[in-house]
């Protein structure tokens, strides 16, 4: 499995010096510590690499804490389902998980609520005019599950798209955030997952700030709603540099 280079790993954490609603905890009344140690409002370091499967019209690998996913991309090619003309090319997704994935073994499979939710956040980003009557293929595998899964499998095809050459108005990146009792913690790991009291994932396209999907469970305040917004679209603007900056390196690496 031949490889660009890449780029080594790069936080994106929102910063927090923006006025804000008054924090809803003080210093000596936090009740959720990180398991990694990190700061409720920091994120894991992202390390992506373009390239991952020779094989593939695009493909890209990223690595966020534990948690590590590879996406390959065919296409544009002819579709084998027999449909009528189309103006507009087709996209079609799917997420599957080895299993070795997650801690229990033999649990791998394929996720069809994620594979639909990574073709909504996806969609809208695909100049799907340029290749009408045609379907690009999407196939994210999860090779460890650590956590924040999903907004790793988008951002990661985003990166496998660009990668093959498919027109997109903006790369798309993602970011969630978990709420635990009253702290709003972004980029959760898989242990803050099985406590979250509700979960929260913003996709969008950052250089456009034009949101592609938006999703959330539990119970959420309006205020909550809005702080846990404004910390996924402020990381999501420092994630697309992170992911728009490989590119440039693999682009740089390819002519020489």
């Amino acid at each position: 499995m031949a490889a660009k280079p890449g780029s080594a790993p790069t936080t994106y954490s929102p910063n927090l010096d923006r006025k804000t609603r008054p924090p809803i905890f003080k210093h000596n009344d936090l009740d959720w510590v990180r398991p990694d140690g990190r700061g409720l409002h920091q994120c894991r370091p992202a390390f992506f690499r373009t390239g991952a499967v020779n094989s593939a019209s695009g493909s890209a690998y990223a690595e966020f804490g534990n948690t590590k996913v590879i996406v390959s991309v065919f296409g544009p090619r002819e579709s084998k389902k027999a449909m009528m003309y189309s103006d507009i090319g087709r996209l079609n997704c799917n997420v599957n998980y080895t299993t070795f994935a997650t801690p229990v073994r033999g649990q791998g499979s394929d996720h069809k609520e994620f594979s639909s939710m990574l073709h909504k956040a996806l969609e809208g980003a695909i100049m799907l005019e340029t290749f009408p009557k045609a379907t690009v293929d999407v196939f994210a595998l999860v090779l460890e599950s650590g956590g924040g899964d999903l907004p790793v499998v988008i951002s990661c095809a985003s990166l496998a798209l660009a990668d093959a050459g498919i027109m997109m108005y903006d790369l798309v990146a993602a970011v969630s955030v978990s709420c635990l009792g009253k702290n709003l913690v972004i980029d959760p790991v898989l242990e803050e997952e099985s406590y979250q009291d509700g979960s929260f994932m913003l996709t969008c396209m950052p250089s456009r700030y034009e949101v592609t999907q938006l999703t959330f469970t539990g119970e959420w305040s309006t205020p909550d709603i809005n702080e846990a917004m404004q910390l996924c679209l402020d990381a999501c603007g420092k994630l697309g540099k992170v992911m728009r900056s490989c590119l440039k390196e693999a682009a740089s690496a390819s002519q020489e």
